[in-house]
């Protein structure tokens, strides 16, 4: 497929061809959604933890004697039912990752791809470049190509000055290609690709 590559100055200096088994493909909403919970679920901390029964503080003994009260038997009063007894069933230390193959990480990040490009989202630029690290000239020319909320994906190394001018705007992020994942892609409403960014993701995912 064609798609038109646009400059920073909003101008056409030109067209490329995507790869269709890469930016062509039906999105599988399935997929996505399983990747943006895997990326998720990886970045949860799990360090929610309440004390148990076990982890209370307190006597083992028996709260009063098991016969001869009329009341019903009772152990320790470190159970849940009492105040400053433990919690039953509370969160634990633990690992929320899960394992999601690298096939299906692989087809699912093609997906976002191309649903970006069939719903028009996905723009290439020339080159993610600027000579001098100004976040208000560069915000104007976003303002011009009409992002408002953008990811912009360069090559294996990022321009200084360009990552410095736009990591103060609102709603726009920058990633080098190696860092280019779904659950980035997908929340942001344009996706931006620079030349390099293009030919290294066609040759990282063919």
């Amino acid at each position: 497929m064609k798609c038109v590559v646009m400059t920073l100055d909003n101008k056409k200096v030109g067209e490329i061809d995507l790869d269709d088994a890469i930016f062509g493909l039906s999105p599988r909403a399935d997929l996505l959604a399983r990747m943006v919970n895997w990326q998720l679920a990886k970045r949860r901390a799990g360090t929610h933890k309440v004390q148990g029964r076990s982890d209370v503080a307190g006597t083992t003994q028996r709260m009063y004697r098991q016969k001869g009260t009329g009341r019903a038997r009772h152990g320790p009063p470190k159970v849940s039912q009492f105040r400053s007894g433990g919690r039953a069933f509370g969160p634990v230390l633990r690992d929320h990752a899960h394992k999601l193959t690298k096939k299906v990480r692989k087809l699912a990040l093609k997906s976002a791809l191309s649903a970006k490009a069939a719903d028009g989202k996905l723009v290439v630029l020339e080159a993610a470049e600027v000579e001098t690290p100004k976040t208000g000239e560069l915000a104007r020319k976003f303002g011009a190509l009409g992002w408002s909320s953008a990811l912009v994906i360069g090559g294996a190394m990022l321009d200084e000055s360009f990552a410095r001018a736009a990591r103060n705007i609102p709603n726009i992020d920058v990633l080098p290609e190696q860092g280019a994942n779904v659950y980035d892609i997908l929340r942001r409403d344009t996706l931006v690709l620079t030349k390099d960014a293009v030919e290294a993701l066609e040759a990282r995912l063919k």
